[in-house]
């Protein structure tokens, strides 16, 4: 295309759409430069003003591996919040950050690694098994929570600038995967298409339909039998043409060579680059595209599939603003101060406290009186340890603050605050020179046994569940093998009760751990999960009743492996508390308080219903806080179908609202249930909105029997009745 004199190439008007420039500067390219901008590392065409670019960035809990930035709680700690509200400002934030740091270091010619405006976040997977080394970085089990905060922390992430993006949010991995690491390369997940469209595509719906997001990652493993990157099913049929998705595809890294390689569907990187691409991988993290001219000359795909892909990925370029003046972008002219700025680290303080959960408190012993505590033991490998507080795909932040510096610095004066490691996270043994193993108990027991408290650091660490390849200490590649607390910890944790003074255990880790000595015999409990900066000083809030903890578990604690399925078994049958039939440890949904709720006054809409009704059902509550403290209750609404004509959840999440009340202060929190909210998906996969009877649930946990015992409280319920025939609803 050849411009007359005077005239503006299309691609350089900020005048025109993102497509309409990104088409113009496509038809620019030779197929060989075509090629090269459908790689994750996409070198610059200086003829056309086309800077090189790495499209890989990380943003999972904060601006990730690109040095100094404010690091919020790992993503599963924030699910724990329940708070839609804080994901979307946490995720405002980040995207804050990122521009600042993408503007200085593109200012001083430093476009590499990590440095630019497109994020692969949020993961948000189910985890549907505690083994899973990288469920820390999902928000939890549940697909409705899931999506709700996977939509919140997109649109927080992208903004709502008519014209531009703050950044490119990518919903990942798309689809059906949560393990095990070991095999990700070469595993087939065989999923019926119930469970697939009740369970693991919801999330990815949201993202794109809800959240707009930007781009969408595919995973590594096949999905009944089909490589998730390169896979019709999901990418053409579903993501594309059913849900109607028009920004890129990319692949997760090495995902196009493993085709060949490891799933051997085909036979060399011509044919596996022309499969992706043919099915809508736009995006290669990795080098196999570069098969494509050899993939061209066979045949196997044509340079205007090419062309339709390098549209794709450069549209999201010019949403970004990155061919535009300056002037004209907003969050161009963010100033670097703003990175990691103070305001920040209080909004990491915030997320920090509204994630950790209580789990018990025996006979009020938290929280602890600092006027009655002159001596607090801090014990355990976590307690001082500064990794325990990132989690994986994190950032550095410019101050650290362990458990044990938080509770220094908030313990009062006078108060005497004495530290002893007692073992390592995982090492059983004991060496030449007496370190590693049961060495460090006696110190341990004697600091017990002077203090008027324990504090127990105990649990993981991101050395020990992660990603192929991060967590170096893990025994199955990423992934656990055994979900008690690893090494001799609970040997630890029990020679120091012994001591007989209060202990409070407090978990670190990014997944489940099952503690059933500690739930029979430690009279409080807390989950921290994996802290962020500030953690430390979130953690001693708590401890001291500065804070008062409203976290729920987002994920089920399981009483042991027993209780599951195999790892590699992709049916729900058994999983999750939706379909699980045992009785757990703690159940999703789970959390308790320092200050008393009661609910009353629940009110259905409706409680009769045609099929054919158009209308949302309406559900309200009141919630008085009838104890003695301020304190944050996360209010649940569950709903099942006991006469339904297809196999349903025991019940399942509908909504939820976090909600703040002092005390003797009452609120009404209301619900709208949609008909496809009321709906049931078949063995087919299709949704039908069924007759019979429905059973909702609300209050402040799950409506089952283990909650019931270990929180002595009830929910309401009530029961609507829907006639006529079945009616099929859209996905």
């Amino acid at each position: 295309m050849r411009e007359t004199k005077g005239t503006k190439a299309v691609y350089l008007d900020p005048e025109r759409t993102a497509e309409e420039r990104a088409k113009d500067l496509a038809s620019r390219l030779i197929l060989e430069e075509k090629i090269r901008q459908l790689l994750h590392f996409s070198p610059a065409v200086p003829r056309l003003g086309i800077p090189e670019y790495v499209w890989q960035n990380e943003c999972l809990h904060g601006v990730g591996r690109a040095g100094i930035a404010t690091v919020f709680p790992q993503a599963i700690g924030m699910a724990a919040a329940f708070d839609r509200d804080l994901i979307f400002r946490v995720a405002s934030v980040i995207a804050l950050e990122a521009r600042a740091k993408h503007h200085e270091f593109s200012r001083r010619g430093d476009r590499g690694m990590n440095k630019g405006l497109t994020f692969w976040t949020p993961n948000i997977n189910i985890f549907r098994d505690p083994r899973w080394g990288r469920g820390q970085e999902t928000y939890g089990e549940d697909p409705y929570l899931t999506s709700r905060l996977g939509v919140a922390f997109i649109r927080g992430l992208q903004g709502d600038h008519p014209k531009y993006l703050k950044a490119a949010a990518c919903a990942k991995h798309y689809a059906v995967h949560s393990g095990p690491e070991p095999l990700r390369h070469r595993f087939n997940a065989e999923v019926s298409k119930k469970d697939l469209r009740e369970t693991y595509l919801p999330a990815f719906c949201a993202a794109v339909r809800e959240g707009k997001v930007e781009a969408v990652m595919g995973a590594y493993n096949r999905v009944n039998g089909e490589p998730a990157s390169a896979s019709k099913s999901l990418l053409v049929d579903v993501l594309r043409e059913e849900w109607g998705f028009t920004g890129h595809v990319v692949s997760d890294c090495g995902a196009i060579h493993d085709i060949h390689k490891h799933h051997r569907v085909t036979a060399s990187p011509a044919e596996s680059a022309a499969l992706a691409i043919n099915n809508g991988c736009d995006l290669n993290c990795g080098w196999t595209y570069t098969a494509l001219k050899e993939a061209v000359r066979q045949g196997l795909v044509s340079e205007e599939t090419i062309t339709a892909a390098v549209i794709r990925a450069l549209t999201t370029r010019f949403k970004l603003g990155m061919f535009d003046p300056p002037s004209m972008v907003p969050l161009a002219d963010t100033p670097y101060e703003l990175n990691d700025a103070e305001d920040h680290r209080r909004l990491a303080l915030e997320a920090a406290v509204k994630s950790m959960v209580l789990l018990k408190n025996e006979n009020g012993l938290l929280p602890l009186d600092r006027s009655k505590i002159r001596t607090i033991a801090v014990i355990g490998p976590n307690a001082d340890n500064k990794r325990v507080l990132l989690g994986n795909y994190h950032g550095t932040p410019s101050r650290y603050v362990t458990a044990l510096t938080g509770i220094r610095e908030a313990a009062g004066p006078g108060a005497n605050v004495l530290y002893a490691e007692g073992c390592e996270l995982s090492v059983t043994w004991i060496s030449f020179w007496g370190r590693g193993g049961a060495a460090g108990f006696t110190e341990a027991v004697a600091a017990a046994e002077r203090a008027d408290a324990v504090v127990a650091c105990l649990g993981l660490s991101p050395e020990l569940e992660g990603e192929e390849g991060d967590a170096g200490a893990s025994e199955a590649g990423g992934d656990r093998l055994r979900i008690d607390l690893p090494g001799l910890q609970e040997e630890l944790l029990k020679a120091v009760a012994a001591a007989g003074k209060p202990v409070i255990l407090v978990l670190f880790n990014g997944s489940t751990v099952a503690i059933n000595w500690a739930q029979e015999n430690i009279p409080a409990i807390i989950e921290a999960w994996y802290l962020g900066e500030e953690g430390g000083t979130a953690l001693a809030g708590v401890l001291f009743g500065d804070y008062n903890p409203a976290g729920r578990l987002p994920v089920t604690f399981v009483k042991s492996l027993d209780q599951l399925p195999p790892f590699t078994d992709y049916s729900m049958k058994d999983r999750t508390y939706r379909y699980m039939a045992e009785e757990p440890l703690y159940p999703f949904g789970y959390g308790l308080s320092y200050t008393i709720f009661a609910y009353s006054d629940l009110t259905v809409s409706d409680r009769e219903l045609a099929t054919t009704d158009q209308k949302d059902l309406e559900v309200s509550v009141t919630v008085t806080n009838t104890g003695k403290r301020a304190g944050e209750e996360v209010v649940q609404i569950y709903l099942s179908a006991p006469g339904a004509d297809v196999t349903t959840p025991k019940w399942e999440l509908k909504g939820f609202e976090r909600v703040a009340l002092q005390p003797g202060e009452k609120k009404t929190v209301q619900f709208s249930l949609s008909r496809r909210q009321l709906g049931s998906i078949n063995q087919e996969g299709d949704c039908f909105l069924e007759p019979g009877r429905y059973r909702i649930y609300v209050g402040g946990r799950q409506p089952d029997d283990r909650s019931r015992q270990l929180t002595g409280s009830e929910v309401l319920t009530a029961e609507v009745r829907i006639e006529g025939e079945a009616v099929k609803l859209p996905y």
